[in-house]
């Protein structure tokens, strides 16, 4: 069978696969996040580009020009800054189930520790980030729909 008979659609594979499953999930978890206040919408957008970025370009299109969720990834990527909603809700997240992984799960000294230990570098990253006004999303949510929701 020579090379012309195959099908033109290019099979993924298993890794991609998984990534673009991934990528779905984590792009579902942003969306519910934009009504939940608790639940952070950025970075699981950042999460579901990075799955996309290395399974499909069509779905990573997609997202980076989606007319709500681009818009997120747009402002973090520009400014690397995200909205103090969303600071707030990754770090309460990120201690409460650091929290309950220690009091209930977590039994060695070593792991407990380490966990601390990351929760403290997550969170200083966090609110190493720049914070993003008001004032920034609006001129950039202009600026973002000029680029990518105009029709030419």
């Amino acid at each position: 069978m020579n090379r012309s008979d195959k099908s033109e659609t290019p099979t993924l594979s298993p890794i991609k696969w998984l990534l673009v499953v991934a990528g779905v999930l984590f792009t579902g978890l942003g969306f519910i996040g934009i009504f939940i206040p608790l639940l952070p919408t950025t970075p699981f957008l950042l999460l579901a580009a990075a799955c996309f970025m290395r399974s499909s370009r069509r779905l990573y299109v997609w997202l980076i020009t989606h007319k709500i969720f681009g818009y997120f990834i747009y402002n973090y990527r520009h400014y690397h800054a995200i909205t103090l909603k969303t600071k707030a809700g990754i770090l309460v997240m990120l201690w409460l189930t650091l929290g309950y992984s220690f009091l209930f799960v977590v039994t060695h000294l070593f792991l407990r520790a380490l966990l601390l230990i990351i929760g403290m570098g997550v969170t200083i990253h966090i609110l190493s980030l720049k914070t993003l006004t008001s004032e920034m999303m609006e001129r950039d949510k202009q600026i973002f729909e000029k680029k990518y929701t105009e029709q030419p």
